[in-house]
């Protein structure tokens, strides 16, 4: 079975503090439900229409476990705790290639 990826790219970070808190309990969420952070960073360097924004790329044994992790009651509250407007940004669950 082909593992499955969350592709996260930011646009820009409006609200730090609100960013953080999510981050925070984001990643405990996430932990939770068997997903593995391979990316959290700035690109090193950008192409094409690249933005020098933060990219997350997490790892999940399979695309069931992906989009479950999505709908966890922890990380529904990491989303209330970032709220809207605090960020723009485009998250993305992919599957890999077998």
């Amino acid at each position: 079975m082909p593992k499955a990826y969350w592709v996260v790219t930011y646009r820009s970070v409006k609200n730090p503090e609100a960013w953080q808190a999510y981050a925070k309990l984001a990643a405990t969420a996430i932990a939770a439900a068997g997903g593995r952070f391979l990316i959290r960073n700035k690109p090193a360097k950008t192409y094409e229409a690249g933005l020098n924004e933060r990219v997350v790329l997490i790892e999940f044994d399979s695309l069931d476990q992906a989009l479950a992790c999505h709908d966890t009651p922890a990380y529904k509250e990491a989303l209330k705790t970032l709220g809207t407007g605090n960020v723009d940004r485009d998250m993305r669950v992919v599957e890999g290639a077998a």
